[in-house]
């Protein structure tokens, strides 16, 4: 019961976040969204560190990895906008915005978990 309480509080507090970012960075004049952009880059960087210093001689408990982790970073990053607004550009024949978004999405995304993981290995 303790670990779903984690996960739920994590991943409440990860999801206001991410509202907030995305109703401050969001640019409804142009389409593009910078706010979901910003927090599944930044959420795959910390979820790289929190997972870098798990491993890392097990300096954050199986608590704190799936507080932070599991549900801080679940609950901040989202596929799931992700996957609708990259609807909303093709459907709106934006395939620039789309192949723009997706693949710096995808490729920052990845980068920044390797980036997160490779940190904590030199601290």
């Amino acid at each position: 019961m303790k670990q779903l309480v984690l996960v739920f509080i994590g991943g409440g507090t990860g999801s206001v976040l991410r509202y907030l970012i995305g109703k401050l960075l969001n640019n409804s004049e142009t389409g593009i969204p910078y706010g979901t952009f910003a927090a599944n880059v930044l959420g795959s960087l910390l979820i790289g560190i929190i997972l870098g210093l798990a491993a890392k001689n097990e300096t954050l408990s199986q608590s704190h990895t799936l507080l932070l982790a599991t549900g801080f970073c679940g609950g901040f990053t989202t596929f799931s906008t992700f996957a609708y607004e990259n609807h909303i550009f093709l459907k709106s024949g934006d395939f620039t915005s789309f192949a723009f978004y997706t693949i710096a999405s995808f490729i920052l995304g990845f980068s920044a978990v390797f980036a997160g993981i490779h940190l904590i290995k030199f601290i």
